[in-house]
């Protein structure tokens, strides 16, 4: 797959082996795609260069040769020599620069915004310069002071000045322009930026909010490559910010915004817009178009207050709740709570059923539990001796499914006995560390909307083990930021926030009964033992519901303990179904709409391609 030009160009460093005797690009014709250069680079240079950037990978490198590992010896060259870390994107950005070549549209009508404190008239100037820069002309521009004091002579007939009024509401500022956009003084638009944007509003469907991405200037240059739409993360974090465009129905809507308090107005109708817009008419633009200047410190009670306020006046049981990484939303758990039945596939292994099971019935803060354990033919006496102690208990039910492991098949038989409106996939290797965390899931998946839910799994060092699964990621998918520390930010600070992702891991996932049985359950024919999980959220997101993963439900997790590393013939399965997923979810593979396409997917962090 190839990374997407970010910049205008894009580099792909990839292996061919010994008897390769050509390369086909599938390519979209409406894509403009050029093919400046190839060139081959020996293992040896790669290796050579590897030592040099990242010893400690050089190690790990001929470690795996050594013992023929050849796809992971070439995985770590190529995650050192085609990927760059986020913080030297100045570097890696040089090289990349291209001018669009795609035609500028004569129209619409473009209104510009600029609300500006006249002590900051040297960055709207700045911002003023690169808008009569423009290739796209058909534009007027108001900047809207927040006081006198700082008007400036114009020498572009289509800039205008004015006060800013609270009394006033964002159609009196729009004038009858067809398309609206709001700038921060400082915002310095590339000469294409408005030809680009425009051209994604004649898309097929029709958007009404486009939105591209952009740079945060200062020493270190900082890259914000935003998903694709996602109104969870957009609700809480704002992460859309500029440039984006607002047209056709939507904009008509956002004219009845009253302007109230400049300073709370860029998040007021970025909300208003979250709110407003339909899903489908959003059009994310994969590219950098705007450079601006770093966010003022932020207080995150002021954003905090706007979000409850706005969440009032349209009715929202959401509650905001501030936390040490910030807000996120606390969504409502129906009254009465509804019954949750934990499915636990489990085989011997006294050690981790005992902890896993324990903690379902008794470190687990929710009011309403069922614990089915889906036994695979223990026959450790152990187990089938705490099996009886748990038959006591009425909340837990103990099906006997002998047999090979399957586990898809394993989860639907537990699903098929199981009594609760909400089920929780849960592996037997899986512990609980904080006793709210079925609240956590629970309250958002029995939103209308939402589908799988996936909790946030440490490793035993504390490091991360699941933040989510990046669709294509090593080429297939794969968890995004595995072992990096608990606290890790994320890209957009998204980590300290629910967000959506495109799947979770079956380690620990929510989701209603009737959207689990909506969608068949899980697809124990293709997907016995793997992928079945990320194939169970894509076919969810197909039915219409989103998956999110939420940093406030926290577990431990052992991963694959009880099934160990997939060798010899448990490898080739492996590989079977490999194969039928990509099969089945090749679209997705090429771009996984919650994850940049500018962003590496052979490493596990979020690097630069």
């Amino acid at each position: 797959m190839l990374p997407g030009p970010i910049l205008g160009a894009a580099r792909w460093l990839g292996y061919l082996p010994p008897d390769c005797a050509g390369i086909e690009l599938g390519l979209d014709p409406r894509s403009g795609f050029v093919l400046e250069r190839v060139g081959l680079r020996s293992q040896a240079s790669l290796f050579a260069e590897c030592l040099r950037r990242r010893p400690l990978r050089a190690a790990a490198a001929a470690f795996n040769l050594v013992r023929r590992d050849e796809r992971r010896f070439r995985d770590i060259l190529r995650g050192s020599g085609g990927v760059t870390p986020v913080r030297h994107y100045a570097t890696w950005s040089a090289s990349r620069v291209r001018t669009d070549e795609g035609p500028v549209p004569p129209t619409p009508a473009l209104r510009l915004i600029l609300p500006a404190a006249p002590e900051a008239a040297g960055s709207v100037a700045e911002t003023v310069r690169s808008i009569v820069a423009q290739e796209f002309t058909a534009w007027t521009l108001v900047v809207v002071w927040s006081r006198p004091g700082a008007a400036f002579t114009a020498s572009d007939a289509r800039i205008g000045q004015r006060i800013w009024s609270e009394a006033e509401r964002f159609g009196d500022l729009c004038d009858a322009a067809d398309v609206a956009a709001l700038l921060t003084p400082g915002d310095r638009l590339d000469p294409d930026a408005l030809a680009i944007l425009v051209r994604a509003l004649s898309e097929p469907a029709r958007p009404e909010l486009v939105y591209a991405d952009s740079v945060v200037d200062g020493p270190v240059p900082v890259p914000c490559l935003k998903p694709d739409w996602s109104p969870d993360l957009a609700r809480v974090s704002a992460y859309v910010g500029t440039p984006v465009l607002h047209a056709g129905a939507l904009l008509r809507q956002l004219r009845a915004e009253p302007l109230h308090a400049t300073e709370t107005f860029p998040l007021r109708l970025s909300l208003a817009a979250t709110a407003a817009v339909a899903p489908a008419r959003v059009a994310h633009v994969p590219r950098i178009l705007c450079r601006r200047l770093p966010n003022a410190p932020e207080d995150d009670h002021r954003r905090a207050a706007i979000l409850s306020r706005h969440l009032a006046e349209r009715g929202s049981r959401a509650r905001v709740v501030t936390n040490p990484a910030g807000f996120d939303l606390l969504w409502p758990l129906p009254e009465p709570a509804p019954l949750v039945s934990v499915i636990i596939p489990s085989r011997d292994r006294i050690d981790l059923i005992r902890r896993s099971s324990d903690d379902v019935l008794h470190a687990t803060a929710y009011p309403a539990v069922e614990l089915v354990i889906v036994d695979n033919g223990s026959t450790d006496p152990a187990v089938l001796a705490y099996y009886d102690t748990l038959r006591g208990d009425a909340r837990v039910r103990i099906l006997d499914a002998p047999g090979p492991f399957n586990f898809s098949s394993l989860i639907n038989a537990g699903v098929a006995v199981s009594r609760g409106a909400v089920v929780v996939l849960l592996n037997n290797d899986v512990a609980v560390l904080r006793e709210d965390w079925l609240d956590a899931l629970v309250r958002q998946a029995c939103r209308p909307e939402i589908g799988a839910v996936g909790a946030k799994l440490l490793y035993a060092d504390g490091t991360l083990q699941h933040a989510g699964v990046v669709v294509g990621l090593g080429g297939r998918a794969g968890h995004i930021l595995r072992r990096r520390p608990a606290d890790t930010p994320g890209h957009l600070g998204r980590m300290g926030v629910a967000h959506e992702v495109s799947a979770v891991t079956a380690a620990c996932l929510a989701v209603e009964r009737r959207k689990f049985e909506a969608v068949g359950g899980l697809d124990a024919e293709a997907f016995g033992i793997d992928f079945n999980d990320v194939d169970f959220c894509l076919r969810l997101d197909a039915a219409g519901y989103r998956t999110i993963w939420t940093p406030r439900a926290v577990m431990a997790h052992l991963e694959s303990t009880s099934r160990g590393p997939a060798l010899g013939a448990a490898r080739a399965r492996f590989e079977q179904e490999a194969e039928r997923f990509v099969a089945r979810w090749r679209d997705t593979i090429r771009h996984d709409p919650y994850y940049h396409p500018g962003l590496s997917l052979t490493t596990f962090g979020e690097d630069l391609e």
